[in-house]
């Protein structure tokens, strides 16, 4: 894992440039730094090393110097690619999976990343064409990002280093503030910096003579047709999985994992040949919120270490701006801190570590894929009656038994999910915003997700939009950028494209079955973790943040940054002031809504009221 940064252009200084481009990320790359200049071209990398320690540096470049290569990620089928471009003729160097793309690149060119099984973010400068060939992979699990300023491409692995060129004017994005107060992270290809923009996964770009050019090379469609029995289904996937999460043991460190409560990780921590597991969990009154016990026993269970490191709420609070620092933008998740603090454990031990994203998204996990099937008993009734009797529910008080479900039979599927966060409505956020903008509805922007899943389920098509949307926005966000600010590389062995081949055609009723999610998966997890694990409620990571909010110290610090100058620059603050009185005094749970605001503060003073020395 590392950070990678450059520009292609006539800008001045490219060292000097380049160089202070690089400070930013070295938290991605501590072990060592590289750089290649030309007239028309700037690389910048940082290394963490994980493969081929002595000879791994980059840029790489292929035998006659012409093609350079900078590469954040890992290539699980390196091995079998090298032996075919040597067979070829290729001459190898060294033993990276960095120098397999630019051989894999000198035979296939941009087609190259359909032979690719991995997470990358890559740049290659092709020097006789005078191209350069940016690459992000198949679901987002390693981020890049591109600006034009002043006649240069500049990209690079976090959006911080784009903001050290010179020229480049800081601007906050209204449309994708308005966004995100609906989804709780940031929803636009253009970033919440107006002008920078983040490589969509699946996407590659290519810019030459001055034309900017992006391609979809692979778009997550699913296709539950599989009429497979429980029997065969269970062992495909038992086989595929074994084989992925042995591909993602290659490295020359050792490598760690995550472990909460659930079967995810747990599965991951049975199968991998690493020995530590890592666990957070948090203080609270009544111990709702700290479920380490759980880790410790599956631990115990697997024969595996397990450090864990339970968190204070002073620590949650005091670590928010380095942590929104990190992020780049503003994540409203309020998981993302709980696994800042995880990779913070976790690299006191290891260099890399597994971790258990994907698995809801690839098999049905979360219990809102349920809604359809709950809902089924209202279609019988027709849609203007259910409309007509959500009018009327509407006018009840929140909380009556029965409400909810009315107002949400009446809508579709695409009315009413916009993906695992939803929270404001667009009423909601325009009320609270002072600021008019352009920006479209969710509903709007998610219809054309929509209408290529049209011909199959509800649930599979709220699946679509998770795996689109929530899973590079929110799930791997943050776990790229909570386990590099430690100089952590964070694996994802769910998330392989070889895994996903068998996962898309699961048909529902192997997902979801009575009322147990992940159905199939955890028919395959059961054969290797206790049942207290496979069996589990998921939880995700379980964070006090509805609690903390009604106490002194929480509703101190919010109050402070919903009075503050960016707060009356963006927001009505006797409405916000509201929400959070209306939390502390058990109203109502505004919980949510207030940390989606707090979180953009805390992020707007760090990146433009001079808030850095705060991380």
């Amino acid at each position: 894992m590392c950070g990678i940064t450059g520009f292609v252009g006539k800008q001045e200084n490219k060292e000097e440039v380049l160089g202070k481009m690089m400070d930013v990320i070295k938290h991605r790359g501590p072990d060592s730094e590289g750089k290649y200049t030309t007239e028309d071209v700037a690389f910048g990398f940082r290394r963490l090393s994980i493969i081929d320690l002595e000879s791994g540096s980059q840029p790489m470049f292929n035998e006659d110097g012409e093609i350079a290569l900078i590469f954040n990620g890992e290539i699980y089928n390196s091995p079998e690619l090298r032996e075919r471009f040597k067979a070829k003729g290729h001459v190898f160097q060294n033993r990276s999976d960095s120098e397999t793309l630019i051989h894999g690149y000198e035979e296939y060119g941009e087609k190259l990343v359909h032979e690719l099984r991995g997470m990358f973010g890559f740049a290659i400068w092709d020097n006789r064409k005078k191209r350069l060939f940016l690459a992000r992979d198949f679901f987002g699990i390693k981020p890049i990002y591109y600006a034009m300023i002043h006649g240069n491409l500049v990209f690079a692995s976090e959006i911080k280093s784009i903001l050290e060129f010179p020229g480049f004017k800081k601007e906050v994005n209204m449309d994708a503030l308005e966004e995100y107060l609906s989804f709780q992270y940031s929803n636009l290809p253009e970033t919440f910096f107006k002008g920078v923009y983040r490589l969509l996964p699946g996407h590659y770009l290519t810019y030459s003579n001055g034309e900017l050019n992006i391609t979809q090379y692979f778009d997550p469609t699913l296709e539950p047709v599989s009429r497979d029995s429980q029997d065969v289904l269970v062992k495909k996937l038992d086989e595929v999985l074994q084989d992925s999460v042995e591909k993602h043991m290659l490295a020359d460190v050792e490598v760690g994992a995550f472990l909460s409560s659930g079967v995810d990780s747990s599965y991951i921590a049975a199968k991998y040949s690493g020995k530590k597991t890592f666990t957070v969990g948090f203080f609270d009154k009544d111990n709702q919120y700290n479920e380490t016990h759980y880790a410790e026993d599956c631990a115990k269970f697997l024969g595996l270490e397990n450090y864990s490191h339970t968190i204070t709420e002073e620590e949650y609070w005091g670590e928010m701006p380095k942590i929104m620092y990190h992020m780049d933008e503003p994540l409203a998740d309020p998981s993302a801190i709980a696994l800042y603090f995880v990779a913070r454990e976790a690299a006191k031990h290891v260099k890399v570590v597994t971790s258990g994203e994907g698995a809801d998204e690839f098999f049905g996990g979360y219990t809102i894929y349920r809604e359809p099937l709950s809902l089924r008993w209202m279609n019988w009734i027709p849609k203007s009656w259910r409309k007509g009797m959500a009018g009327l529910a509407e006018k009840l008080p929140e909380g009556i038994k029965g409400r909810s479900y009315i107002i949400r039979a009446s809508k579709s599927v695409q009315e009413r999910f916009i993906g695992n966060a939803n929270i404001f409505s667009v009423e909601e956020r325009k009320k609270i915003l002072k600021k008019k903008t352009k920006a479209p509805s969710p509903q709007v922007l998610l219809a054309p997700k929509y209408k290529a899943m049209q011909d199959y389920d509800d649930t599979t098509k709220m699946q679509y939009i998770d795996l689109t949307n929530w899973l590079p926005g929110d799930i791997l966000l943050k776990a790229d950028k909570m386990s590099m600010a430690h100089s952590l590389e964070l694996r994802v062995p769910f998330l392989d494209i070889e895994v996903f081949k068998v996962a898309r055609q699961i048909r529902t009723g192997m997902k979801l079955k009575d009322k147990t999610t992940k159905f199939a998966f955890r028919r395959v997890a059961e054969k290797y973790l206790p049942e207290f694990t496979t069996n589990k409620k998921k939880l995700g990571f379980p964070v006090p943040i509805r609690v903390w909010l009604k106490e002194d110290t929480g509703y101190d610090k919010v109050k402070k940054a919903f009075t503050s100058d960016a707060a009356k620059q963006f927001f009505d603050l006797e409405l916000i002031m509201r929400l959070l009185d209306e939390h502390k005094n058990g109203v109502k749970d505004n919980s949510r809504k207030v940390w989606t605001i707090y979180t953009f503060l805390v992020w707007y003073h760090v990146f433009f009221e001079n808030g850095l020395e705060a991380a």
